[in-house]
């Protein structure tokens, strides 16, 4: 798909979406954003693939957002933006979806998880949302899911003041399924992978409407904060978050 983004299917109906770039901490650019939207599209239009899983190197998951990459990707319309296209395709994705967190799961590498089925950490996992932090405002309709998970004030800590929660904390309230070793981790989550997509495809896609809840409400968090976070882009908060965390990134010799 991309040099960062591996997509492997197994022979029971699992499709693994793989992210693959060391050298920044698997940070998202718009072209790994892009794989990875076509990835999950993709699962839904086949027949053979009945659940994803996503997982990044041992180690590490994703550090979120390559900022640099990201603001020079939103000079034009936010609508258009790549991150946005698979926030969009990630919340109307049919297929069930599996995370396999290793590592630090920053920013969309949090949001994604909240609408993933199953959630499966190994205990060197840590967890942070700083949008706030960044002049921003939360994706992926955060601001809708997490409360529901954890109740108004911990996402209140979580989303407002970026604090950050390690595995266990993640179990404890319900964002992860279990902590497991992180050298049987992915094999792990695709071993409960394989268990979904050997159920009755139809069954699982109407339960998992029901369990799910109102699709609406999500769908319309997500464009609520979609419009916030361009309007916040532009900002001069923003605009100054962006320049400081560039600034003290190390650049590549020359």
């Amino acid at each position: 798909m991309t040099d960062h983004i591996t997509v492997q299917n197994t022979p029971g109906g699992v499709r693994l979406i793989g992210l693959d770039r060391p050298q920044k901490k698997n940070a998202l650019t718009g072209a790994m954003y892009d794989a990875m939207r076509v990835a999950l599209a993709d699962a839904d239009a086949s027949g053979e693939i009945g659940a994803v899983v996503f997982a990044g190197l041992p180690g590490i998951f994703t550090a979120g957002n390559d900022l640099a990459d990201f603001d020079e990707g939103t000079r034009t319309a936010f609508g258009d933006a790549p991150a946005l296209q698979f926030i969009r395709q990630l919340a109307r994705t049919r297929t069930p979806m599996v995370a396999a967190v290793d590592g630090i799961a920053v920013g969309i590498g949090t949001t994604l998880t909240l609408h993933c089925d199953l959630v499966y950490v190994s205990d060197s996992a840590r967890f942070r949302m700083p949008f706030v932090e960044l002049g921003l405002v939360p994706e992926a309709a955060s601001s809708y899911l997490l409360p529901r998970r954890v109740g108004l004030l911990k996402a209140t800590e979580f989303l407002l003041l970026s604090e950050p929660f390690d595995a266990a904390t993640a179990v404890g309230l319900g964002l992860a399924n279990g902590i497991i070793p992180s050298d049987m981790l992915v094999e792990h989550a695709i071993a409960q992978a394989s268990r979904l997509a050997a159920l009755p495809r139809c069954a699982v896609e109407a339960s998992r409407k029901l369990i799910r809840g109102d699709q609406a409400a999500v769908e319309a968090a997500l464009e609520a904060e979609a419009e916030a976070f361009e309007a916040r882009l532009r900002s001069p908060e923003a605009q100054a978050a962006f320049k400081t965390f560039l600034d003290r990134t190390p650049k590549p010799a020359a």
